[in-house]
C-alpha cells in the first residue's frame, strides 16, 4: 500500500474525497497531508440536503493529531455548492472530518476535550504548539452543543452558590440540580440577576420555574431576594454549611482579635477552634482543652456557641430542631460578645430557612465539593484569564455532558 492510500485508510477518507497527496519534511517538524474531492462529485445542500455541483472551492487547512513527535496537518480544497432549490444559494460544504469553523480535526478536539479533565488548558496548548485562546474556543464549542440538548423538564429542586473566578471581586455563580446532582448553569456574578439568567436558561431547556419545589442557598439577600422573585412555589432552605460557615467566619474574627492580647495562649490555635471534635487529633484535643480549661476567654464562649449551632443539625425533627435552635438563640442573643449578638440576629431573621432543612432535607454540601474540583482545576492552571473559561471548565467538571455524541469514537 503507497502513502497517499495508507494515509487515506488510516484517516477514514471515503469517496467523493480522497488524500492526492503525503509530504513530509523532517526538518520543518511537518506532516502535511492533501485531500481533494474526485471530478464532478456532487455534494448535498448544507441546507436542503439536495445533491448539488460544486461551484466553486476555498482552501483550507486543519491542524490534525500529531504523527509521532511531528505536527500534523490536512489540506483540503473545501467546495461551495449552488442548490438548484431556490432560496439556498451557494453554500460552503461540511467536511467529514472538522466541525464547521473549527481549524481542528475531530481526532484533534476529541484528544483535548479528554486531556482537559486532567490537565490545564494551558500546558495542552504548550505541548501542541497552539494558543490557548484556540482551544478554549474548542471547549466552549463543545459545551454550547452538549447543552443545546440538556433537558430541565424534570428538574424540581436546585441548589446555588458562588464562586471566586479570580482575586479580588470577580465571581460566578453556580446553579445545580439537586437530585441529579449536576450543574445546569453558569453566570457571571453574584446578585439576583443571576438568579433571572438561570430562569433563562432553565425555560430554554423546556424547564418551568413554577415547578422548582425547593431552592437551597446560602444566606445572601442576592439569592434570597431571586429565590423570592423568580421561583413563586419553591421552598427555601439555608444550607447547614452555610449557617455553621457564617458561625465559624464570627469564631475566627473572635479568636483572631483575642489571639493579639494572649499571644502565647492562642498561637497556631486558629484550626483546634475550627476543626470538628471528631476531627482533631489526640495533641490538637489536649491543647485545646487546655486553652479552654485555663482562660476565661471569649474565644472559648464563641467555640461553645458553635458547637451548640452545630449539635441543632442533630435533631431528628423539625420541632426537635426548632427547640435545639431557640435555646441556641436565646443563649447567643444574651452574650456579650458582639459578633455572637449579630449571629443571633442573622439566625432569627432566616428562622424557617434555616429550619426548612429538617423537612427537605436539602443540603448543598456536594457544591462545595464541586467547587472545590474547579477551584483546584483553576490552580492548577494558575488561574483563568476571565470567568468565561472558568463556567467552561464547570460545566466539563461538573455539568454531566454528553459530549460523546459529538466526538468520533
Amino acid at each position: 500500500m503507497n502513502p497517499v492510500d495508507l494515509f487515506g485508510a488510516a484517516l477514514g477518507i471515503v469517496s467523493p474525497w480522497e488524500v492526492t497527496s503525503v509530504d513530509f519534511d523532517k526538518e520543518s517538524g511537518r506532516l502535511d497531508i492533501t485531500i481533494d474531492f474526485q471530478r464532478g462529485a456532487l455534494f448535498p445542500c448544507p441546507v436542503c440536503g439536495t445533491l448539488s455541483p460544486v461551484h466553486d472551492t476555498t482552501e483550507k487547512v486543519w491542524r490534525h493529531l500529531n504523527f509521532f513527535q511531528y505536527e500534523a496537518y490536512l489540506h483540503a480544497r473545501v467546495p461551495r455548492v449552488k442548490c438548484p432549490n431556490s432560496g439556498c444559494g451557494v453554500k460552503l460544504v461540511q467536511v467529514p472530518w472538522a466541525r464547521a469553523g473549527s481549524g481542528f480535526t475531530l481526532l484533534f478536539e476529541a484528544l483535548v476535550m479528554t486531556m482537559c479533565r486532567d490537565m490545564p488548558v494551558n500546558v495542552i496548548a504548550s505541548l501542541f504548539a497552539v494558543t490557548d485562546k484556540r482551544l478554549w474556543r474548542v471547549l466552549e464549542a463543545y459545551v454550547a452543543m452538549a447543552r443545546a440538548h440538556e433537558d430541565h423538564s424534570e428538574v424540581r429542586r436546585v441548589g446555588f452558590d458562588e464562586t471566586s473566578a479570580k482575586r479580588g471581586h470577580d465571581y460566578v455563580t453556580l446553579f445545580f440540580d439537586l437530585d441529579r446532582k449536576k450543574l445546569l448553569f453558569g453566570t457571571e456574578g453574584k446578585d439576583n440577576e443571576t438568579v433571572k439568567a438561570f430562569v433563562a436558561d432553565l425555560k430554554a431547556h423546556g424547564g418551568n420555574p413554577e415547578l422548582i419545589t425547593d431552592a437551597a442557598i446560602d444566606m445572601s439577600n442576592a439569592f434570597i431576594k431571586g429565590v423570592k422573585e423568580q421561583f413563586p412555589n419553591a421552598e427555601t432552605t439555608f444550607d447547614p454549611f452555610h449557617v455553621i460557615k457564617q458561625m465559624n467566619d464570627a469564631l475566627g474574627k473572635i479568636r483572631a482579635e483575642e489571639a493579639k492580647l494572649f499571644p502565647e495562649i492562642l498561637r497556631r490555635s486558629r484550626y483546634l477552634f475550627l476543626k470538628n471534635p471528631e476531627n482533631l487529633s489526640v495533641d490538637e484535643q489536649q491543647r485545646l482543652d487546655e486553652i479552654i480549661a485555663g482562660q476565661n476567654l471569649r474565644s472559648t464562649e464563641a467555640y461553645l456557641h458553635k458547637l451548640n449551632l452545630q449539635n441543632v443539625y442533630f435533631a431528628k425533627t423539625r420541632p426537635e430542631a426548632e427547640v435545639l435552635l431557640y435555646q441556641w438563640y436565646k443563649r447567643a442573643n444574651g452574650s456579650s460578645i458582639s459578633l455572637i449578638k449579630k449571629m443571633a440576629k442573622s439566625v432569627k431573621e432566616h428562622w424557617y430557612g434555616i429550619l426548612s432543612h429538617f423537612d427537605s432535607e436539602l443540603s448543598t454540601g456536594f457544591l462545595e465539593g464541586i467547587n472545590s474540583l474547579v477551584q483546584a482545576a483553576k490552580a492548577r492552571a494558575r488561574g483563568y484569564r476571565n470567568p468565561k473559561n472558568l463556567i467552561t471548565m464547570a460545566y466539563i467538571i461538573a455539568g454531566k455532558l454528553n459530549f460523546k455524541s459529538l466526538l468520533p469514537t
